[in-house]
């Protein structure tokens, strides 16, 4: 069984900084990619960051210069370095972890954690 854990998160006003980290374990799987959704009340889940297991990286238009995504070496964990927030940042922060298990490739998600920033 696979499973996605994810830390940090919280509250900060406007200006500041977040970070988040992530960390699949269980079942041997052969990671394609991880990253990180977001998705805010009213609106669609859409996708903030990615790096793929080719450390290939893309970002959402309104986060790039402003949030990082970067990896150990191994490719597990992953981390999100969110600078600069602003109010419209705030959302549930989910992991999303693409991979094979066996020849079986499946999406894997964490329980999201909530990042709210104040103006």
């Amino acid at each position: 069984q696979v499973q996605v854990v994810e830390s940090g998160g919280g509250l900060v006003q406007a200006g500041g900084s977040l970070s988040l980290s992530c960390e699949v374990s269980g079942s041997a799987i052969r990671i394609v990619a991880m990253g990180w959704y977001r998705q805010a009340p009213g609106k669609q889940r859409e996708l903030v960051a990615q790096v793929t297991s080719g450390g290939s990286t893309n970002y959402l238009d309104s986060v790039k210069g402003r949030f990082t995504i970067s990896r150990d070496y191994a490719g597990n964990p992953v981390y999100l370095q969110m600078n600069s927030l602003k109010p419209e940042d705030t959302a549930v922060y989910t992991c999303n972890v693409r991979g094979y298990v066996g020849t079986i490739q499946g999406d894997y998600w964490g329980q999201g954690t909530q990042v709210t920033v104040s103006s």
